[in-house]
């Protein structure tokens, strides 16, 4: 894989998550997604992901924080995602790509979780960005501290 790639959960508050729904024709499925995409030779992952973020959505990010990064199949590429926590976007107008995705729509956190959980979010990256957002950084950042 020649580039790194970028993912991001993108909140509005503790309520909501931002999810395209999108097919993939390589394996021929239509799912739920995060906002996601390359980053350019010489481009810093945070400037990428704000750049998809908005291309995907009509939506520009505030706030844009690294939550993890991680090599997607360690024994076979080198490609390396990095996943990041975006928050206080204000739409700017549809989005500029509209091939990326069939809708953009702001999803309540409960029906993300479960849509992962029944197999409606396939995709590696989208799952492995609101696993950990849900599972490690939503507790840290969100309403639910812990100890």
């Amino acid at each position: 894989m020649p580039r790194a790639s970028n993912t991001a959960v993108v909140t509005d508050g503790d309520e909501r998550i931002l999810m395209l729904w999108r097919h993939r024709f390589i394996p021929d499925a239509w799912g739920w997604e995060v906002p996601a995409g390359w980053s350019d030779p010489g481009e810093d992952p945070e400037q990428a992901i704000r750049r998809e973020i908005e291309e995907e959505t009509g939506w520009r990010p505030g706030r844009v924080e690294r939550m993890t990064a991680y090599n997607a199949l360690s024994g076979i590429s080198t490609m390396r995602f990095t996943g990041f926590h975006a928050t206080d976007s204000r739409y700017i107008g549809p989005p500029t790509d509209p091939s990326e995705a069939s809708r953009v729509e702001w999803l309540p956190i409960g029906k993300v979780a479960e849509l992962a959980a029944t197999g409606a979010i396939s995709d590696g990256p989208s799952l492995t960005a609101i696993a950990y957002y849900l599972g490690i950084h939503r507790p840290r950042h969100g309403g639910n501290q812990r100890d």
